[in-house]
């Protein structure tokens, strides 16, 4: 029997950074900030993170090109990196991302590649511990409750099935 499943969620939305918590807003201000240190020669698309950690550290990160692709590293993975590094064992609460063009900052809300959002899903699953997203475009900013929201049916340490039942 063939059986139609659905998979939904929902999420909020706002015009205006103005309409942020100042927790939010201070974070995004950190993504386009960062945005700017952005290495993106090739595709002119800067984008910048900025991670929240739980003692309330933020850490920022830029993606990075390469010519030699897919070298590079995008700004998600660098912040969640940096954090990991520096930062051990301080776990990861909302993560901001936005970009910029040269003309500027994007005017929707850009979300995570298919690469990030599953270093996202893992970071959610290592430290059982949702983190909320923030996609700041210039016309829209979404408010996302959980990364693993952003890959429905993700793989995870699960999947593996190293440890069978």
């Amino acid at each position: 029997m063939i059986r139609t499943n659905y998979i939904t969620f929902s999420y909020n939305e706002v015009d205006d950074i103005e309409e942020l918590n100042s927790a939010d807003r201070e974070l995004l201000l950190s993504a386009r900030v960062a945005a700017k240190n952005a290495y993106a020669p090739y595709s002119k698309f800067k984008v910048g993170a900025a991670l929240r950690l739980e003692s309330g550290v933020i850490v920022t990160g830029v993606n990075i090109e390469n010519a030699a692709f897919p070298s590079g590293i995008c700004a998600e993975r660098s912040a969640l990196a940096a954090a990991s590094s520096a930062h051990p064992g301080d776990i990861p609460v909302v993560l901001a991302i936005t970009a910029f063009t040269d003309h500027g900052l994007c005017d929707d809300a850009v979300s995570p590649c298919g690469n990030c959002r599953q270093v996202i899903n893992e970071e959610e699953s290592r430290n059982g511990r949702n983190i909320r997203i923030i996609l700041g475009g210039k016309n829209k900013i979404s408010l996302i409750e959980k990364g693993g929201d952003l890959l429905p049916l993700g793989f995870n340490k699960d999947s593996l099935q190293i440890n069978p039942r």
